[in-house]
């Protein structure tokens, strides 16, 4: 780990409260009148079924449209979905997109940095979650020269201008509407409203406080974050934070078939619609040498505190100066494709980016087979 997760002097901030008062307030109706209504009069099916249906599609319009749509672009949309990715993003009451992407574009800049950063886990678990947004704390200063790409998007600048009547429109009057239709509005307003809201709000709390200090790091220890397959579950795929962290412009945060990922699976079904293009990937080669490097310092570390002999050590490092190797001819094939996109011979061109993808997945083998080896290796070590 860094050094980056330190204490900061109490800082003093104005309170913030609107944000004070509609965090506690919906909160403490959720542990209390929310409870009661159901023991008391109980709720009818069609309450359970849209608070269902509007919790996770709050998630997927902060997951997929928010933060991976506006906040890191990895992939382009058709208008009617980034439209609908907006109505449901804003229905969870987290801001704007332009707002939220401003200070989430500012976590990943200077991720860990108490004093920059809007919800950095170094300032402890409580302020990651929600004290960062009780007070008016400099770290959570809206800086729009990070956004202006937002602002020039017709979408996010129409959500960002009406964004407080699509908040009373999709929290009040749209819950009210469905409970008069279903025969009992209070409840629908209770359960779709109220809970919905505040299980939406605390998903997304999660990723910034527990997905930085519950889990596992095999991608980097540059920074706090971690991948987390139960945080991951609840949080419809944001809990594979490390793998996000290292790779911000993946379109994916659980990159294997069965990594719990939703937004993962709904932006790819969207594709298949045509409602989605360009997703952009991380190359698996820079994946696996990311995780091959972590592999050889876990397994230094390891060595460093157990009193292995010297032969492993040396196997250790035939390991790593093939893992330099296969770096070097990576590097040497980044310089080859190059060359290769300034040939002007079609035919030519066909044969040589064949033998060059023959190449690079022989690499990806080499590293994939090295991290396998480095497991067995760590294990083995007394």
């Amino acid at each position: 780990m860094t050094e980056s997760v330190r204490q900061p002097a109490p800082e003093v901030a104005p309170v913030n409260w609107a944000v004070t008062a509609v965090l506690g307030l919906t909160f403490l109706a959720a542990i209390t009148v929310v409870p009661w209504y159901g023991i008391v009069h109980g709720y009818n099916g069609w309450s359970w079924l849209f608070f269902a249906i509007f919790l996770v599609l709050n998630g997927i319009g902060i997951g997929s449209g928010y933060h991976r749509l506006w906040s890191h672009r990895t992939y382009e949309a058709h208008p009617l979905l980034r439209a609908f990715l907006a109505v449901m993003g804003g229905m969870a009451l987290q801001n704007s997109i332009i707002v939220w992407s401003a200070r989430h574009r500012v976590h990943h800049r200077d991720v860990d940095d108490n004093d920059k950063d809007p919800y950095s886990i170094g300032r402890g678990f409580w302020f990651a979650h929600i004290g960062w947004m009780l007070k008016d704390y400099p770290s959570g200063e809206v800086d729009y020269s990070l956004v202006r790409d937002l602002e020039k998007d017709p979408i996010a600048a129409w959500q960002h201008r009406w964004y407080w009547t699509l908040v009373w429109v999709t929290n009040l009057a749209m819950p009210l509407l469905l409970g008069w239709l279903t025969g009992d509005m209070l409840g629908m307003f209770l359960l779709a409203g109220v809970l919905r809201l505040v299980l939406s709000h605390h998903v997304t709390f999660f990723i910034n406080s527990l997905a930085h200090m519950w889990g596992r790091q095999p991608y980097t220890d540059e920074n706090s974050a971690r991948d987390q397959h139960f945080l991951a579950l609840i949080t419809y795929g944001e809990g594979y934070h490390n793998y996000h962290h290292m790779f911000q412009s993946d379109y994916r945060c659980g990159i294997r078939w069965w990594h719990l990922d939703i937004n993962k699976w709904f932006i790819s079904t969207c594709a298949l619609l045509g409602l989605v293009k360009n997703r952009k990937r991380a190359p698996m080669i820079k994946v696996l040498r990311a995780r091959v490097n972590m592999d050889f310092k876990r397994a230094r570390q390891k060595l460093e505190s157990s009193s292995a002999s010297a032969n492993w050590k040396e196997l250790l490092e035939a390991e790593y100066a093939q893992f330099l190797e296969t770096i070097r001819q990576w590097q040497q094939l980044q310089v080859e494709r190059v060359q290769q996109g300034r040939q002007m011979l079609a035919d030519r061109i066909g044969v040589e980016t064949a033998s060059l993808t023959a190449r690079y997945r022989e690499l990806e083998t080499s590293l994939k087979l090295q991290h396998k080896r480095l497991a067995l290796l760590t294990a083995q070590v007394m």
